[in-house]
């Protein structure tokens, strides 16, 4: 029998007004890869940090025992210390330093008054090379993808002689192709070096491949442990130990849909880097999208589909923008964000935290916030319609939070996401551009905000969704564009796609499903 390496032992940890943890256990073998899986909010996140000492000794109730001695981690450092190394969801990587000075921020080596670079960049290179990522430490984390500053947080960690490592969503960023790699150097790890993983995900396709115990957490309470050597554990199981009921159905139908004239019409849209303005990110683009239809575009990371969005609302990135975007059959200009939203478009950004929410700021603060028109008299808000609409948002999505007064920091996820959707759908637009609508939330958030999906397509709304998960976009979708290397290279009904042949589309080689004649008829 394997030793066991940590025990959480009856962790409560209660914030205002909420109880996060309740009385949860967790024990963990040395050289074990354990999944922890839950709904957002359900105290996966909050647990690990209690453990990696954010949330420090004294600030909750329990146990922690780690290579058999109770532990008190007052800070990270002190967790650190021991061996235990978190890497969160949002990478804490500065893009203007190199990877190597990244590696060794705040583990600096040399001396107390003096940084050996040489011995910086020849550990960080040793511990780079672990990972199977070639690029020199001396690289701007800025000039690598987000699948690769991925690895360099995973060698920053080994760099502090990890031997309990936290990944919190580690593939939520990435493609299907770096989610693997990065799955199959978790394995690696645990067969060369011995290392102790906890893994949090909400992908569970990927926590069946690579967890040897999955630990199933509800509401801030332990609800089972289960071990894949002992018996064969299905996607069904876990969502009904997470979501207290069986899902089916992963996306919900939709029925008797009528799709209305073209709302939205660019055509030949093409749009430059930013700072490199000699590089095409939208090249020759041509895309649109009917009253009711719900439209997706899929693509790997880098293929242009975010700056496309973008820079449809109100020129928000890019320079050297042509082409010609049209609204309900007329040519318009839209030269900012708020032309757009005046012109009826919304877009929900990939990055809730970063440029979609207020995190500082109240649920109802923000629910307002693309629409302080409706809420006001005059020049004046009125707090109580203020309050009623935010009331009601959180009514209709099913945000779980104890007031609208709440701070959207303190929020899981998923309501995070409600949130952001509430905001944007109380500037009441036509046309809403979703970008990746569901990265980092569970399976039971994600069928919610696919029944809001459905709900605004119901409602005569254009749906243009952005999505890294394939299954979602043909799961959700009318209609597919798939983009690669800044261009649309296939379209097809969703009806008729498969995840073979959008592939097939990116790679460039024919599918059973082509681009002709599908689409502008859907």
């Amino acid at each position: 029998m394997a030793k066991v390496l940590l025990e959480m032992n009856s962790i409560t940890k209660t914030f205002p007004g909420v109880k996060a943890l309740d009385n949860v256990n967790l024990k963990v073998e040395e050289g074990e890869i354990h999944a922890l899986v839950g709904e957002n909010g359900a105290g996966k996140s909050t647990l690990m940090n209690v453990l990696s000492g954010i949330y420090p000794y004294g600030t909750y109730e329990g146990d922690i025992i780690y290579d058999g001695e109770v532990c008190e981690f007052h800070n990270i450092k002190d967790s650190e210390k021991k061996g235990i190394v978190i890497i969160h969801q949002e990478l804490a990587l500065i893009p203007y330093m190199t990877i190597g000075e990244n590696m060794f921020l705040g583990n600096e080596q040399g001396s107390k008054w003096c940084i050996d670079w040489n011995r910086t960049y020849a550990e960080a290179d040793k511990y780079l090379a672990m990972v199977g990522l070639s690029d020199s430490s001396k690289t701007l984390v800025k000039d690598i993808g987000t699948g690769k500053q991925q690895l360099v947080e995973i060698a920053k960690a080994l760099a502090k002689n990890a031997k309990l490592l936290i990944l919190d969503e580690p593939t939520s960023s990435l493609n299907e192709t770096d989610s693997r790699a990065l799955l199959d150097l978790m394995k690696k790890l645990q067969r060369e070096e011995g290392m102790t993983m906890i893994i949090i995900s909400h992908k569970l396709n990927e926590v069946s491949y690579v967890a040897d115990k999955i630990t199933v957490v509800r509401d801030g309470s332990t609800i089972e442990t289960m071990d894949s050597k002992n018996q064969e554990i299905s996607e069904a199981r876990i969502i009904k130990g997470m979501v207290g009921r069986e899902i089916t159905d992963r996306f919900p139908k939709r029925h008797d849909i009528k799709l209305g004239d073209v709302m939205m019409e660019v055509k030949n849209w093409t749009v430059y880097h930013p700072e490199f303005s000699e590089r095409k990110v939208c090249d020759d683009v041509s895309i649109n999208v009917r009253a009711g239809e719900v439209v997706g575009i899929y693509g790997l990371m880098g293929a242009g589909r975010t700056e496309l969005a973008m820079s449809i609302f109100g020129r928000s990135y890019g320079i050297g923008i042509s082409g010609e975007l049209m609204l309900r059959g007329e040519p318009v200009t839209l030269k900012s964000p708020k032309q757009a939203i005046e012109a009826g478009l919304a877009y929900v950004t990939e990055d809730r935290k970063g440029n979609g929410l207020v995190l500082s700021n109240s649920i109802l603060r923000n629910t307002t916030l693309a629409n302080l028109g409706g809420v006001s008299k005059g020049t004046f808000i009125d707090k109580d319609k203020e309050y009623e609409v935010a009331q009601e948002y959180v009514e209709k999505l099913k945000t779980k939070t104890p007031s609208v007064e709440q701070l959207v920091g303190n929020l899981s996820g998923g309501n995070q996401q409600k949130v952001l959707l509430a905001k944007w759908m109380f500037a009441n637009p036509d046309i809403l551009i979703l970008d990746e609508p569901t990265r980092g939330i569970d399976v039971g958030a994600k069928y919610e905000i696919y029944c809001i999906i459905n709900d605004l397509a119901k409602a005569g709304k254009s749906v243009v969704m952005i999505s890294s998960e394939l299954p979602e976009v043909i799961g959700m979708s009318d209609r597919i564009y798939i983009m690669n290397q800044a261009k649309i290279v296939g379209e097809m009904k969703a009806s008729e796609a498969t995840q073979e042949n959008i592939m097939a589309c990116i790679v460039g080689v024919s599918g059973e499903s082509s681009a002709d004649g599908v689409g502008s008829e859907a």
